[in-house]
């Protein structure tokens, strides 16, 4: 058995393996893996017709995903499970992450446990694009305030751009900083500005859409996603100067009328309640739940 240390080569049998179903949660993407690898040892290993991708860091190692396959088997299960065992120093921290909630009968009928882990936020990307509708009054007058009284441009993303979203992403994360004092929100945008950074060093590699908003030329937003399956588009970051009236809910209705999608993913709230907040107040469509597999 080999393991393999994660490399931008391996895009393509990742997707291959990532498409083999349909997924409808924003952790089933090469890109929102890959943007992880300065913060995690990543590898992977291909057990029988299974992709397994492990994390591992001084914490210990779990799976991100459960084994990627057309049909998981009890076998296979078992087998991850005493890989991590061997890298743990206690077997409490094996565990596999992001499992779908239509999977959880399998792992239950093989003796293990499931806990809720957090829920992606899906949005009709219609209602997104068209605000309508009094439960979308605020977002369409702060959208509208920004249209009318600023001189801005919507562009796309291009790496020239590169070293200017590194010096808003600092400036966003201490107007945020400012506004908080949960420690768990400080160590989320230090993760966050590192993935951001892995994703740019490697963004001509990786299948993302990028966008950006100058305001009397110069730089003040930005927002990036990647396609997570044929109906569904993953938004993975959107930043803003939070000083600019109007500017968040701006690029987000422009970037979602673009897309040629049915539904708009925005990903988890990292259980803090100013992100769940935001988030709810776009009126999702629906939430998707993700589980933690652990042994009893």
């Amino acid at each position: 058995m080999k393991i393999h240390k994660l490399n931008i080569s391996d895009k393509k049998y990742f997707n291959k393996s990532l498409k083999l179903e349909t997924h409808g949660l924003s952790s089933y993407a090469f890109e929102n893996i890959f943007i992880w690898k300065k913060l995690f040892e990543i590898y992977w290993i291909k057990i029988e017709e299974s992709l397994c991708i492990f994390f591992k860091d001084h914490a210990g190692c779990f799976m991100y995903l459960p084994p990627l396959s057309v049909q998981p088997s009890a076998k296979i299960i078992d087998e991850v499970f005493s890989i991590m065992d061997k890298m743990n120093n206690n077997k409490e921290i094996s565990r596999i992450e992001n499992a779908e909630e239509r999977t959880l009968s399998f792992y239950k009928n093989l003796g293990y446990e499931y806990m809720p882990k957090s829920n992606d936020y899906v949005y009709k990307k219609e209602d997104l694009a068209q605000l309508k509708g009094d439960k979308f009054k605020s977002k369409r007058s702060s959208f509208n305030h920004f249209v009318k009284h600023y001189n801005f441009k919507y562009l796309p993303f291009s790496l020239k751009y590169k070293e200017e979203c590194l010096k808003l992403y600092d400036f966003w994360s201490r107007q945020r900083g400012d506004k908080s004092q949960d420690s768990a929100y400080e160590y989320m945008l230090r993760d966050s500005k590192i993935a951001l950074e892995t994703m740019l060093k490697s963004y001509k590699y990786l299948d993302m859409v990028g966008r950006i908003v100058t305001v009397d030329s110069k730089f003040k937003a930005f927002t990036f996603g990647f396609e997570l399956n044929h109906e569904t588009f993953c938004i993975l970051y959107e930043i803003t100067d939070l000083s600019i009236n109007g500017l968040a809910q701006f690029i987000f209705r422009q970037f979602s009328r673009e897309l040629n999608y049915k539904y708009i993913n925005t990903m988890d709230d990292s259980f803090l309640e100013n992100i769940k907040k935001v988030k709810l107040s776009y009126r999702p469509s629906r939430l998707i739940p993700s589980y933690i597999i652990k042994r009893k």
